[in-house]
């Protein structure tokens, strides 16, 4: 995790869908399957013992995964109403001597996360963490010959291991091999690991490509068949192919095939999903602590950054996804930023984010796309805080949400039924077209008779609607009202509400509590700051 402080101006009950519909390949539902990325009519979803799941992640601070540090940890999860806790594994300490490795760290996360009903998201600390080399072991980085480092243009060595080194790589693909085994070994029956992030932030800081003479030599030499594939060229040297892009690209390259690799040999021991997280591309303007925008001093060269995540799912097909990690909280950057990384080719999900309140209405921005997942980071008490003493409770409050419901609403996502509204800056009503229905949203609390919403002071409202069937929908939302009506048309203009029920999911069943009539509905469907689900049938005569 890099912190990079940014501040931009300015139901029915659902019906089942047979499994084997969700599988790519015709593969039989057994209890015993393992997690999986699939896609469905060009709709993603994580599989979970054969049904999608969302996570509602929160990530733990660096120096958190340990036995002494995970009572807080447990604590944390409960109070951010989590389903998932992403926690490392650090390679320093998994192989502290070489050859001989220690699994206690993992088996006390993993078994922590089972006794508080948790599921999990590994971190793998190896070669690379926020661009640079700083969880490989002692062992490696003090045998500078054997695991060459990146070499300075000016001929410095750098705290980065070269993407080139073939004892690195051999090295950190034995450790990741072996972790992915021992989790085979303590979970390949339970699932409670749902998927493993390979490297963290992968990268050079410091330097836009290695320049060791092995690189260098490479550099001049011709750019390899698949390179020149995924990028549409045609052959020639690495400048006269890419120009001024040369070395950032000669260094995804080796980089990718590098992962690729780790990840490959991983997945052929336990086939879970692997994914890589990035540290993405900021605008320049807003960089207070790096003021030029280049790669390797404002983000690690060779990442999958906005513009080359398209090279990266080719160069890297072993990879099931790539996400962004994502701590700017302005509402345009967040939304291009999550559209570069939404494409056909590659799910939606949201690794690491700002766990401040100016960050939580981006939760409905990722539930609206189909994101299978969303995780701000720092959530857990560590003492020394990075992040520092700042209230948080936004995040907390949209879980215990859609915690209830995390099942159905993975559901509706993975059948592009679900539409989120969420507030921008100086709007303070949206328009929500349904199909056959539509929804006006309005945010803002109160809403009073014959006036315009007021809208929030810091644009957080939002609301969530998920169609279950022709004329019915689930609806939420965070200080805003949602009136349903038929296209084009005034609200209740030849239509009606049959029902409106509040009620809650326990266990997949909708448990109705009343049913809303007169002021509850004659003004639209209101929500504020209590967790309210409303399930609504309407009609049209």
């Amino acid at each position: 995790m890099r912190i990079c402080v940014l501040r931009f101006r300015g139901v029915l009950p659902v019906v089942a869908l047979l499994t084997a519909l969700w599988i790519v390949r015709p593969v039989a539902v057994r209890a015993e399957q393992a997690p999986q990325v699939v896609k469905k009519d060009g709709h993603y979803a994580l599989l979970v013992d054969g049904k999608p799941y969302l996570v509602l992640g929160g990530q733990i601070h660096n120096s958190s995964a340990w036995p002494s540090e995970l009572p807080q940890v447990w604590e944390s999860m409960a109070a951010l109403h989590a389903n998932t806790v992403e926690a490392p594994v650090y390679w320093e300490q998994m192989e502290a001597t070489e050859g001989q490795f220690d699994y206690s760290n993992v088996d006390a996360i993993v078994q922590g996360a089972r006794a508080h009903n948790l599921h999990v998201v590994l971190l793998w600390f190896g070669t690379w963490k926020n661009g640079n080399n700083h969880y490989v072991p002692g062992w490696v980085k003090t045998d500078t010959k054997r695991f060459p480092r990146v070499v300075r243009q000016d001929g410095t060595p750098i705290d980065v291991m070269s993407p080139l080194g073939q004892n690195t790589l051999a090295a950190d693909k034995a450790a990741f091999t072996a972790l992915m085994q021992h989790l085979k070994e303590i979970d390949g029956d339970q699932h409670t690991v749902l998927f493993v992030q390979v490297e963290n932030e992968s990268g050079n800081i410091g330097s836009v490509r290695d320049f060791s003479a092995e690189a260098d030599r490479l550099f001049a030499g011709q750019v390899p068949a698949e390179m020149l594939a995924a990028a549409k060229k045609q052959p020639g040297t690495w400048r006269a192919v890419f120009g001024a892009e040369a070395d950032e690209l000669f260094q995804m390259y080796y980089q990718a095939k590098y992962i690729n690799t780790i990840v490959a040999a991983g997945k052929a021991v336990f086939a879970i999903p692997c994914y890589i997280n990035v540290w993405i591309d900021y605008p320049a303007a807003e960089l207070p602590q790096r003021q030029i925008d280049l790669p390797g001093i404002a983000y690690p060269s060779g990442g999958a950054v906005q513009k080359l995540v398209g090279l990266w799912r080719q160069l890297a097909p072993a990879i099931d996804m790539i996400g962004p990690d994502i701590y700017a909280d302005d509402s345009q950057f967040y939304r291009e930023t999550m559209a570069a990384y939404n494409r056909p080719d590659n799910p939606l999900w949201i690794p690491e984010t700002g766990r401040s309140d100016s960050f939580a209405k981006f939760f409905f921005y990722a539930l609206g796309k189909g994101a299978i997942g969303f995780s701000p980071f720092g959530v857990d008490q560590s003492g020394w805080n990075i992040l520092g003493d700042e209230k948080w409770t936004a995040h907390a409050r949209n879980y215990a949400l859609i915690g209830p419901m995390d099942r159905e609403i993975a559901q509706l996502e993975s059948e592009g039924a679900l539409k989120t509204a969420v507030e921008k800056p100086g709007a303070t009503a949206e328009e929500v077209h349904l199909g056959n229905w539509q929804a006006t949203v309005a945010f803002g609390f109160p809403q009073m008779d014959g006036r315009r919403a007021p809208g929030t002071k810091d644009a957080h409202g939002a609301a969530v609607i998920g169609k279950l069937g022709p004329n019915e929908f689930l609806v939420t939302g965070v200080d805003a009202s949602v009136t349903l009506h038929l296209p084009g048309k005034p609200a209740w203009m030849h239509s009606q509400i049959v029902k409106a029920e509040q009620g809650t999911y326990e266990n997949g069943v909708w448990k109705p509590l009343r049913i809303l009539n007169g002021d509850e509905t004659d003004r639209g469907l209101s929500f504020h700051e209590k967790p309210e689900v409303v399930r609504v049938t309407m009609m049209q005569y």
